[in-house]
């Protein structure tokens, strides 16, 4: 372990290895990227994999769009090969009016900005997912560009170009404090030694209040647990993802033919959980069943549960602190794996003095204390 660095990126899901990647590519040489365990065995490991740019607010869009045509030249750039992006898009659907008129404002939104997404009529969804129940739909939306990205693969290709730029990657090591002097970042201290640094990225998603409390900083972040399954391998019948807003669930068929869905419980207490339980499984599989009756015969093969790191206002966290100089934060709020190209970049321009490619002060931790929240309606 080096002694030494001018950068230590805390956290081996796709935004720390997409910033300690971008930070290589703009000329930083002596980075290293702490992981407590293994990369992508996070969040990142456990997600749905979709990327989409059907948002509500012009930050997420805005975001979405960024990271998902840095997404398409990923594997290449970083000479890793192909992460397996299939634009298949994403049909958001809805059986309850007031939803309706909401993504309906969402769309004008998504236009605007050069989303090219589409209201569809009920036969019309049909027409893309022949399997739909279109029974008492009030709306559904659909975008070709959108899709699902292979997140280990996508975090091994970050992991490859920046090991190329001469990054140092730590696994297995756990941080167990971070040193300040004066107001300013010293050293982190891990449970292999001490590397002296003035500069230390938080990208730890549902973890990262656990880091601030390491300099005294209290984030308003917090781990929310979601459920998964998947199911076994069908003849591919459904191309797009299904997102519904009346069930607050996802449903995608994969390219090995298995479905993978799953949600958040609503109200659930906020805290690191990795149980998952049976009420999940039936709840989600009667859910499926009424999208798409034709999976009702189908055999679940496992289930997991996972985390967002959920900010007061569902929006990303990128930037400083004022508490602390040298202390960054690189936070997804439940988007991480999707946005983690944009985010990687945005943070890599910041440190580098450059003007960033997006503004990035509306995503800046300081926002909450300003009462300056953006909320976003868009999140399942």
């Amino acid at each position: 372990m080096r002694k030494n660095a001018d950068v230590v990126v805390i956290g081996g899901g796709s935004v720390g290895c997409s910033v300690a990647y971008n930070l290589a590519l703009k000329g930083f040489k002596n980075i290293v990227l702490i992981e407590k365990r293994y990369i992508t065995s996070g969040s990142t490991g456990r997600c749905g994999a979709g990327i989409r740019q059907q948002w509500g607010t012009e930050i997420n869009i805005k975001l979405s769009r960024l990271a998902a045509n840095l997404f398409l030249e990923l594997g290449e750039k970083t000479g890793y090969g192909d992460i397996e992006f299939r634009q298949a898009g994403y049909l958001m659907i809805t059986y309850d009016k007031q939803q309706a008129e909401r993504l309906n404002k969402n769309l004008i939104l998504q236009q605007s900005l050069g989303v090219p997404a589409k209201k569809l009529s009920g036969p019309e969804a049909k027409d893309v997912v022949p399997y739909l129940n279109i029974d008492g739909m009030e709306a559904a939306f659909y975008c070709k560009e959108d899709g699902c990205i292979n997140p280990f693969k996508a975090t091994f290709a970050f992991e490859k170009g920046a090991k190329d730029l001469g990054v140092e990657f730590e696994k297995y090591t756990e941080v167990l404090g971070i040193e300040t002097e004066g107001g300013k970042i010293k050293a982190v201290v891990t449970d292999k030694g001490t590397i002296n640094t003035p500069i230390v990225v938080n990208a730890t998603g549902p973890y990262a209040k656990f880091i601030g409390k390491m300099i005294g900083v209290s984030h308003p972040v917090e781990p929310e647990r979601h459920q998964i399954l998947v199911t076994e391998p069908l003849e591919h019948m459904v191309g797009p993802l299904v997102m519904s807003f009346n069930h607050d669930s996802y449903i995608n068929q994969q390219h090995h033919g298995g479905f993978v869905m799953g949600y958040g419980i609503p109200n659930e207490p906020k805290r690191i959980n990795y149980n998952h339980d049976w009420a999940f499984m039936e709840d989600m599989a009667k859910k499926a069943v009424f999208q798409i009756p034709a999976l009702k015969d189908v055999r679940i093969v496992r289930q997991w549960a996972g985390h967002y790191g959920i900010s007061p206002d569902g929006q990303p966290i990128v930037g400083s602190i004022p508490e602390v100089e040298g202390y960054y934060m690189a936070l997804g709020c439940g988007k991480g794996f999707m946005l983690s190209p944009a985010i990687g970049l945005l943070l890599a321009e910041h440190l580098s003095g450059e003007k960033t490619t997006l503004d990035i002060e509306a995503m800046n931790v300081r926002r909450f204390e300003k009462g300056e929240l953006i909320f976003e309606t868009g999140v399942v």
